[in-house]
């Protein structure tokens, strides 16, 4: 399981780095917007992907309350994901993109979890 969704999260994290670098390193926005518009997109895009091939969808909840919830995970994902930048960026003077690099890859394994054991996992696991 873990795999695949290593390799949703791939098309994900592909979707959240083409609109950071494009819009924040080769248009000048402001890195901090540029990396939650991006976040959220890549979130709607692993949600999607990863309901059709990693987990079973309305095992444990209805669809609203999973789509709810799996957004819930990601704002924790997007509360790491701003800190690592916000560290790299600002304080540690890295490039941008070496730095959303590193902060997708943090909060790779946190979206994981959280998608796997409190929204997805089935109810006779429990």
């Amino acid at each position: 399981m873990i795999g695949r969704y290593f390799l949703v999260g791939g098309v994900a994290a592909a979707v959240d780095i083409g609109i950071f670098t494009v819009f924040a390193r080769l248009l000048g926005f402001p890195w901090f917007p540029v990396a939650v518009i991006g976040f959220v997109l890549a979130t709607v895009v692993n949600y999607v992907l990863s309901v059709r091939h990693v987990f079973d969808s309305g095992v444990r909840f209805a669809p609203r309350v999973e789509i709810a919830f799996s957004f819930l995970v990601s704002v924790v994902g997007l509360g790491i994901n701003q800190a690592v930048l916000w560290y790299f960026i600002e304080m540690a003077h890295v490039d941008l993109i070496i730095a959303k690099l590193t902060a997708t890859g943090s909060v790779f394994f946190w979206n994981y979890y959280g998608r796997k054991h409190f929204i997805f996992k089935s109810p006779d696991a429990l």
